[in-house]
């Protein structure tokens, strides 16, 4: 065994790099633990290094005695020291004690009411509010006393033709070129039409002369619509034809006499001198209320 042992320190050695016989290795091994032992023996012996601060004492002054062999005391902190860092004698820190005091025992009872302060200065105007929902519609009044004379509503027309008309192959208009009352101008001479500017109640009529052998063939229109119609069949005389009626009007209404187209031969008769066709009409009533 011993021979097992001295072939592998022999290798090892070898691979090391030291070359030589094993009296000589060993020799080498002993020298370096007997250096190794004179720097590891005075840590032990002298201990390690520790982590507390040291303490330097403060200079002895010449008035103070010391034995060596009284024990060591911290020096005492000067009085600036003391104010700064808070110094208290004692080893720990006494908690300060506050007195506590229950207000809630003390509060006494309820004061009167104070009297009531002057009114503050009024502030900005906010914007309107939305406008609330119609109300219930009130009663009728009373009439009024009656109104100017020379505001009150008028309308009258009476117009005459002196020349006779044949139908055509469309409807005409009859027109009308005389004038016996035309009030504030309401009725058109070239167009030969009325125009309502006074709603209310019209009254209306319609007078021509027939031809002999012909027939008459007419409507009194209102817009357009028509509304009566003024007829007379053929005959070996000639005779005076009229048509009246009464209608509601509202404004800007159109009343008008038309004549038929060309069906059958339609005419109305006139010689050029005395007038046998006249077309009226007046305000009956307005509707303007009281």
């Amino acid at each position: 065994m011993e021979a097992g042992t001295e072939l592998l320190q022999r290798d090892f050695w070898s691979t090391v790099g030291l070359t030589g016989s094993y009296e000589e290795v060993t020799m080498v091994t002993a020298t370096l633990l007997t250096y190794l032992g004179l720097f590891v023996l005075p840590i032990f012996v002298i201990g390690a290094p520790s982590n507390e601060p040291l303490s330097i004492e403060p200079p002895v002054t010449s008035g103070d005695c010391k034995r060596c062999c009284d024990p060591e005391e911290p020096p005492s902190p000067t009085t600036e020291a003391r104010t700064t860092a808070g110094y208290h004698p004692l080893p720990y820190l006494v908690p300060e004690v506050r007195p506590y005091i229950n207000i809630t025992i003390l509060k006494g009872d309820k004061g009167e009411r104070g009297d009531r302060g002057i009114h503050g200065k009024l502030g900005k105007e906010g914007p309107p509010g939305q406008r609330g929902p119609q109300g219930p519609k009130g009663n009728k009044g009373q009439m009024g006393i009656p109104g100017d004379p020379c505001k009150q509503h008028y309308g009258a027309f009476s117009v005459g033709r002196k020349k006779a008309l044949h139908s055509s192959e469309y409807y005409q208009t009859l027109v009308f070129d005389t004038v016996f009352v035309n009030l504030y101008g309401h009725f058109n001479m070239f167009k030969g039409k009325f125009y309502c500017y006074v709603p209310g109640i019209y009254f209306f009529s319609l007078n021509i002369h027939t031809w002999n052998f012909k027939e008459t063939y007419m409507h009194i229109m209102c817009n357009d619509q028509e509304k009566v119609i003024l007829y007379a069949q053929p005959s070996d005389r000639s005779i005076m034809q009229s048509q009246s009626l009464m209608l509601e009007l509202q404004e800007n209404d159109e009343i008008w006499v038309r004549l038929y187209k060309r069906e059958r031969e339609n005419a109305i008769y006139s010689d050029d001198v005395d007038i046998y066709i006249t077309f009226s009409g007046y305000l009956i009533k307005p509707n303007i209320e009281p």
